[in-house]
């Protein structure tokens, strides 16, 4: 009840920024939010096609992302030698912006869904992947420890101690990560292609369509939300 109550009111307080900054500026590129919604409605049927296919590239890169990322993090947080070897490729590409590699991918893959699937998993690997390794390297030793002395195994440990303790950041990457993919998606899809909400936005930009564009943008919000909403419904059922 309180987060319905937190996400009603902080709408109302985006759609009266939104409604102030247009009066202000009173141009066409800025539409008011009771100019915007209506067609929102009104192109639903137009939006939702490029809605979904935005949603299914987003959920299959983040899942590729996690599953590569998170299982590589916690090795190279538990072992000091696999840090060793790999750890120092892996943090001078972190901190590179993952869209430069795109243009790569456009060559490789073909201007499809699948290079922008692979672009934003990139993006999610890393994040995972350092996330993971700070968690692993949080757990207590003492406790891994007091475990082994029960007569666990080391694998044992690191099953039933380390990941269980690492789950709650791998949901706190998963949050964060779904703002940075969402923008990741909207540069690809703008790029090239034919589908998806990034699409959809730039090509109503391009035809001077603002409320189509704005009503493009809404969506692409209300995706990053869901997703967003998803994640910590997923937290609280399997970190509670």
């Amino acid at each position: 009840m309180r987060k319905a109550i937190a996400y009603i009111w902080g709408t109302a307080l985006v759609l009266v920024l939104w409604w102030l900054l247009a009066a202000v500026l009173q141009s066409p590129a800025l539409p008011t939010p009771l100019a915007t919604l209506p067609v929102l409605a009104d192109e639903a049927g137009a939006i939702w096609p490029h809605f979904w296919v935005s949603f299914e590239r987003i959920m299959l890169a983040m899942a590729i992302g996690t599953v590569l990322g998170a299982p590589l993090g916690l090795l190279l947080g538990r072992s000091k030698r696999a840090d060793a070897l790999f750890g120092p490729v892996l943090y001078i590409l972190y901190p590179l912006p993952k869209v430069v590699f795109l243009p790569v991918l456009f060559v490789l893959l073909g201007l499809g869904g699948e290079a922008k699937v692979v672009l934003i998993a990139i993006a999610v690997f890393f994040q995972m992947m350092v996330t993971m390794r700070d968690a692993a390297k949080a757990v207590p030793q003492p406790l891994l420890e007091a475990f082994w002395s029960l007569g666990a195994t080391r694998w044992q440990g690191f099953c039933h101690v380390t990941v269980p303790l690492a789950v709650p950041s791998l949901f706190t990457a998963l949050r964060v990560t779904t703002g940075t993919a969402v923008a990741i998606l909207f540069i690809a899809e703008s790029m090239a292609g034919s589908t998806g909400l990034g699409y959809f936005i730039m090509h109503a930009w391009s035809v001077l369509e603002y409320k189509q564009m704005f009503a493009g943008i809404v969506a692409m919000a209300v995706m990053g939300v869901v997703i967003y909403e998803a994640f910590d419904v997923a937290e609280k059922r399997l970190a509670a």
